[in-house]
């Protein structure tokens, strides 16, 4: 992709209304913008990281074995009214009649119509586990929507329902989650730590949110320093080994980790001095079982073994994908700008063309961009008349993991200079030999 045909409309101001890092640099980067309070546009730099961020989740669903489907954003409120939960939701539900004055809603979670559909086609335990995961809009009126995309009206979710005949299978989908979101925050470059939490209306006895550690974290947690060290669930887990999956869930909630909500100061002072943690965080993924909440008044039930229609057990699993390419910004930039972790950056390199015309440095951009290509990486090409500083400016607050600084100096000695811009290392290296040197971080 040439830059200067490229859709990129970057910022040199900070906009007034951006409180966080994560929200003043998604809008001088070019990634969003404001249509509404707390709705934004996702312009074609952010789109591109939108669109890793939830490759990498459905890779990982799909990889715990949950099925994707897609549900509809606008939902009736007779379904709503089955569970209970219509009256109670509150004002955060977008509540809406259609021209035949049928009330609707913009659905703000899931969980009732993936119960209709299930009561519709599913009859006997045989068909069972059965885990259904969609990524869809959603929409939750907030009194006060704020922090851009990581408090916003309109967002972007993957949520799951995962449907068993007893609690104790119910658990061992809960299991498949827990560990198949360890995989997926690792992958995005981020340390999640699984702490207990509350189930707010969603409903449950069980549920826990996954947290990173963040200076500009919205909230305060406290747990156990180790969680820091224990390695991820590697690429061959497998998910069909209950007892395998469980002694992973054991051992992620053997220490002490808990929201502020669910902090209990005198358990945390068990947890040796030099241990304790206490920190900003930032929620990335909440799971839940719930049981047979939905189940038994929308009447989802199968046929037990010993011929006893049952209610199913259930369970939610969120990731919120607009917020988290937030969350990631939060977790990694500096003062130049975004460094996006690799797998989920929208560019896997930029070539930087320092001098536009030149007929032995635009060759040299244009063989690069080539061979990168070929290679199979994500390409930018800076090809504008602009000054080196300028590009530099740009290629640092976009944060594309590496550039390739084509210039007349070095190019004169057959070489192009490679920036690795989270550590900000330089180093020549021939015109043949660079692009090797990268590889794709997807």
């Amino acid at each position: 992709m040439r830059l200067s045909r490229y859709f990129l409309p970057t910022l040199r101001e900070t906009p007034k209304e951006a409180e966080i890092v994560s929200h003043r640099l998604m809008l001088r980067a070019g990634l969003i913008r404001q249509e509404a309070a707390g709705i934004y546009a996702w312009l074609p730099l952010g789109l591109r990281v939108l669109e890793k961020v939830n490759r990498i989740i459905r890779e990982e669903q799909n990889r715990s074995g949950a099925i994707e489907l897609l549900m509809p954003t606008i939902q009736s409120a007779d379904l709503w009214r089955e569970s209970g939960r219509y009256d109670a939701y509150g004002k955060e539900m977008l509540r809406i009649r259609d021209r035949q004055d049928r009330e609707m809603l913009y659905g703000p979670t899931n969980e009732e119509m993936i119960t209709e559909i299930f009561r519709a086609y599913v009859r006997s335990y045989k068909d069972l586990p059965l885990n259904l995961y969609h990524i869809q809009w959603k929409f939750r009126d907030e009194i006060r929507p704020r922090f851009g995309t990581m408090r916003s009206r309109e967002f972007l979710m993957k949520d799951a329902y995962s449907f068993d005949l007893d609690r104790e299978s119910a658990r061992q989908s809960y299991n498949k989650m827990f560990v198949a979101y360890l995989r997926t925050f690792s992958r995005m470059g981020l340390k999640a730590i699984p702490m207990r939490a509350d189930t707010g209306p969603i409903g449950g006895d069980l549920s826990h949110e996954f947290i990173i550690l963040a200076s500009t974290g919205e909230s305060e947690v406290f747990g156990h320093a180790d969680y820091l060290d224990f390695p991820v669930p590697s690429e061959d887990t497998n998910f069909d080994d209950h007892r395998a999956l469980q002694n992973i869930v054991d051992r992620w909630t053997s220490l002490y980790a808990a929201t502020s909500e669910m902090h209990d100061p005198a358990a945390f002072e068990t947890v040796p001095a030099d241990r304790r943690m206490s920190a900003r965080g930032i929620e990335v993924g909440h799971i839940f079982y719930f049981g047979t909440k939905y189940s038994d008044p929308m009447g989802a039930t199968v046929t037990g073994p010993d011929g006893q229609e049952r209610p199913v057990h259930m369970g939610s699993y969120g990731i919120g994908p607009t917020r988290l390419v937030a969350a990631i910004i939060e977790a990694s930039h500096d003062d130049q700008g975004i460094i996006w972790p690799a797998a989920v950056a929208p560019f896997d390199v930029a070539i930087l063309n320092l001098k536009s015309g030149d007929a032995a440095t635009d060759a040299a951009s244009a063989e690069l961009e080539r061979a990168f290509a070929a290679r199979g990486l994500d390409v930018l090409y800076d090809d504008r008349e602009e000054r080196p500083g300028a590009k530099f400016a740009t290629a640092d607050l976009i944060g594309v993991p590496w550039q390739v600084l084509v210039g007349p100096r070095s190019l004169a000695e057959g070489k192009v200079e490679l920036k690795h811009r989270a550590t900000g290392q330089r180093e020549l290296v021939s015109l043949s030999e660079a692009p090797g040197r990268i590889v794709s971080g997807g």
